[in-house]
C-alpha cells in the first residue's frame, strides 16, 4: 500500500470514530463542565500515549526541539474538543456535524497560507460533491430545512472549534521535523493536558466525579482513547502524507457515521432518501483516492 492510500486508510478510520464523540458527546455533555471532562480524557489519553511510545522506543531528545511547536498545536486541539463539548450542550449531533463539513474547505485554505499546498480541478469537484452529500445526509434529503433553521449558538461556538480544527492539520506538516507520529502525537497531548490542568483547575475541582452518571464515564474512556489517543496519531500520520485539504475531507462521511451510531445507539433508522447523500460522500472519496 502506498503511503498515499495508507493516509487515507488512516483517515476513513478518523472519521468512524470522530462519530462517535458526536453521539455519545451529546449524552454526556450536560452532565459535566467541557473542560473538566476533557482534562480527564487528555490525561487517560497522555498515559496511553507515554505507554505505548516507551515501548516503542522512538523517543528521543531530539523530539523535544522547539517545544513551542507541541503547546501550539496543543492548545489547537484541545479548543477544538472543549469547544465541541459546549456546543453539544445546545446542539443536536447531526447539526453539529454540519459544522464540521466546512472543515475541508477552511482547511484547504489554511493549506495554501501555510505550505502553498494547492487544489486540482478533481479535488475542487470532490469537496462540493462531499459537501452537498452531506448536507443532504444531514438534513435527511430536506435541503430547505438549511435555510429555514438559521445559526444556533452551538453551531456558532463549535464553528470555532472546527476552525481550529482545520488549521491544526496543515500546521502539523509545517512544524514537524522529522518526528514519527507517534511521538510527535505524544508531546503535543501532553502540552495539550498541561493547558488544559492550568486552565480548568476551577472547574475540575468543582466536579462531583463520584455522582457523574455511567454515561459519562463512558464517554470520557471513549473519547480518551479512541477519539483522543488513536485520532491524533491517525490525523498527525496522514497529514504527513496527504495534502490538508485531502485529509479534512474525509468530514463529510462524519454525518453518515454519526446516523450509524445513532442507529446502534437505539436511535432508529433513517428515512431511504439519505442514502442519495451517502453515494455523494462515497463518490466525493473516490475521486479523492484517484491519482491526480
Amino acid at each position: 500500500m502506498s503511503p498515499q492510500a495508507q493516509g487515507h486508510l488512516a483517515m476513513l478510520s478518523f472519521s468512524a470514530l470522530v462519530a462517535g464523540s458526536f453521539a455519545l458527546g451529546s449524552m454526556a455533555a450536560p452532565q459535566i463542565a467541557p473542560v473538566a471532562l476533557n482534562a480527564v480524557r487528555f490525561v487517560i489519553a497522555g498515559a496511553l500515549l507515554a505507554l505505548i511510545a516507551g515501548i516503542s522506543g522512538k523517543v528521543t531528545r531530539e523530539s523535544l526541539r522547539a517545544p513551542w511547536r507541541y503547546g501550539v498545536l496543543g492548545g489547537l486541539m484541545i479548543a477544538y474538543f472543549v469547544l465541541m463539548f459546549e456546543g453539544l450542550k445546545f446542539a443536536a449531533p447531526v447539526s453539529m456535524s454540519a459544522v464540521f463539513t466546512l472543515t475541508p474547505l477552511m482547511a484547504a485554505g489554511f493549506g495554501w497560507f501555510l505550505v502553498r499546498q494547492r487544489m486540482t480541478r478533481r479535488m475542487v469537484l470532490a469537496l462540493g460533491v462531499g459537501a452537498t452529500g452531506a448536507l443532504w445526509v444531514i438534513f435527511r434529503g430536506d435541503l430547505g430545512t438549511l435555510f429555514r433553521q438559521g445559526i444556533g449558538r452551538g453551531e456558532a461556538v463549535y464553528f470555532i472549534g472546527c476552525a481550529a480544527h482545520a488549521f491544526y492539520a496543515p500546521l502539523v506538516r509545517r512544524l514537524n521535523r522529522g518526528e514519527p507520529a507517534l511521538v510527535f502525537t505524544l508531546w503535543t497531548n501532553l502540552a495539550g493536558t498541561a493547558l488544559l490542568l492550568v486552565i480548568g483547575a476551577p472547574e475540575i475541582l468543582a466536579t462531583d466525579w463520584a455522582a457523574l452518571p455511567g454515561i459519562v464515564w463512558l464517554t470520557i474512556v471513549y473519547t480518551a482513547v479512541a477519539a483522543t489517543a488513536i485520532t491524533f496519531v491517525l490525523l498527525q500520520y496522514a497529514a504527513l502524507r496527504l495534502p490538508a485539504a485531502k485529509v479534512m475531507a474525509y468530514t463529510y462521511l462524519t454525518p453518515s457515521w454519526v446516523i450509524l451510531w445513532q442507529m446502534a445507539l437505539g436511535k432508529g433508522l433513517p428515512p431511504a432518501m439519505i442514502l442519495v447523500g451517502v453515494a455523494m460522500t462515497c463518490l466525493a472519496l473516490v475521486l479523492l483516492l484517484k491519482q491526480d
